[in-house]
């Protein structure tokens, strides 16, 4: 499993495998791949993200769209030393691509330009509602709509697994104990204006729309904000990826 954001996910995913290793009778022998950054205060290069996770769509921010140069050194760099220089003598079976937040618009955005890039994508509360919501439009002329040529991206035999999870809190908060309620409306409209609940489902009615995915899974975390989501997330995607 490749792991963006390892700098802040890395060792729970690690950590995830290693438990259910422990109950699990016949689970495969696995490699997280962490891909992260050279930092020292912090777990998030925010600056660093923005520019490889953020799709080439056209939009008002003067930032550089790097997804296209991280999708080619994960490609033709990172993944040839993987199996070639750490593992030159284990045969991988299957591959999975995980992102939170930004690393899950990057998710997407790898899915629905290189579907045959991996055997399963986890998007986990993905930023969809980044430039309006535009990645959605892309989503339908990239895999089209289930019928012949109506997709941009060519089709292959290999269909993927897609995973999409969120945070039932993310759009639909509840006041904390300490907080007092301009605070709470306040920080209820802020997330609100995110649309977590509502661009999630509207993304996977879109990509199953396409029919080019092998399963899809929505999984809706109870309790959970934005954070919380992604450990959870990790949890249940590994019984997800393994149970093939």
């Amino acid at each position: 499993m490749y792991l963006l954001d390892g700098n802040a996910l890395g060792m729970t995913a690690s950590e995830a495998f290693k438990r259910r290793n422990e109950v699990e009778f016949a689970q495969p022998d696995s490699v997280v791949v962490s891909i992260g950054y050279p930092l020292t205060d912090a777990v998030y290069g925010l600056t660093q993200r923005a520019v490889d996770f953020r799709p080439p769509i056209p939009s008002p921010e003067n930032i550089t769209a790097g997804a296209d140069d991280f999708i080619e050194f994960i490609d033709e760099v990172l993944r040839p030393w993987v199996h070639d220089t750490v593992f030159p003598n284990v045969e991988f079976t299957r591959e999975a691509l995980y992102g939170h937040s930004w690393g899950g618009i990057f998710t997407i955005w790898a899915l629905i330009t290189r579907p045959d890039w991996f055997d399963a994508f986890f998007s986990v509360s993905p930023a969809i509602y980044w430039n309006n919501g535009s990645i959605l439009g892309v989503v339908m002329e990239k895999l089209g709509n289930g019928t012949a040529g109506s997709c941009s991206t060519p089709e292959t035999e290999a269909k993927p697994k897609f995973f999409l999870g969120y945070g039932a809190l993310e759009q639909f908060p509840v006041r904390r104990k300490t907080e007092t309620e301009e605070a709470f409306q306040q920080r209820k409209a802020i997330l609100q204006s995110f649309g977590m609940t509502d661009y999630s489902h509207e993304l996977l009615y879109r990509i199953e729309g396409s029919k080019r995915m092998k399963d899809l899974q929505l999984r809706e975390y109870a309790g959970q904000g934005h954070f919380g989501a992604a450990s959870s997330a990790i949890t249940e995607g590994i019984d997800y990826f393994v149970d093939w």
